[in-house]
């Protein structure tokens, strides 16, 4: 058990570098206080969405800063009418061990033929959003395989899931939507059914942004999802 955490710990560090050291004890207390939660990865899957799982906790705040700081190194997003980046294979480095992290903790919830490809991804889209600004109902394009990641940052959504009604049913469907809070820092994961049954969407409009029956109050969010191309045919 020791031995596994501080192999977690080696990975968090290899990621996003080691916490900054200080003087003062409590803030060097605080930040190992939220390597140790972020080290326990509890994933949840939602029950109604079969193959849907979140992890609340997945970034610290600290690991957040670290990964926003390697996302603006890249000056993507220096002109308003660029909101989004788009990589295949040749990821950046950070993206690469992100990976590599989200592939360590999804060990007991993946599927063994999904969790053991290799490379577990190898196209990624980060996007950044600004107040108002979300994503229309959508099934991921099938030129990807099974189990797409995606991590939140910034500002927290909610993000909805409703079922991929066939034509022929549409008149006869009552589905309704699953909603599921995205806080910054957050991951989930989307395979089987939860991935090719079942579209998601974030509507940031005005009075659209309810949890619990409160509205969340929005900021810029930027978004990174990993996915893995399918093989040429």
């Amino acid at each position: 058990m020791e031995e596994e955490e501080n192999d977690e710990k080696a990975i968090l560090e290899q990621v996003f570098g080691p916490s900054s050291s200080s003087e003062d004890e409590s803030e060097s207390e605080s930040e190992s206080e939220e390597e140790e939660e972020e080290e326990k990865w509890d994933w949840v899957a939602i029950e109604k969405v079969k193959g849907l799982w979140i992890c609340s906790n997945f970034l610290s705040h600290h690991h957040q800063n670290h990964l926003l700081s390697a996302i603006n190194s890249q000056n993507w997003f220096t002109s308003t009418n660029n909101n989004q980046a788009m990589c295949f294979g040749n990821l950046p480095s950070w993206a690469h061990q992100l990976s590599h992290l989200i592939h360590t903790s999804s060990s007991s919830i993946l599927p063994h033929h999904l969790h053991s490809r290799d490379p577990f991804f190898d196209q990624m889209i980060v996007n950044m959003y600004l107040p108002g600004q979300g994503i229309c109902p959508h099934v991921d394009l099938l030129r990807f395989q099974d189990a797409i990641a995606i991590l939140s940052l910034e500002s927290s959504c909610v993000m909805h899931f409703t079922p991929v009604v066939a034509a022929a049913d549409a008149d006869n469907s009552n589905a309704s939507s699953v909603p599921v809070l995205l806080n910054p820092g957050s991951l989930v994961l989307l395979s089987g059914e939860a991935r090719y049954r079942w579209k998601h969407e974030i509507n940031r409009n005005p009075g659209f942004q309810l949890w619990q029956g409160i509205e969340l109050e929005q900021s810029r969010r930027i978004s990174i999802t990993l996915r893995k191309l399918c093989p040429d045919p």
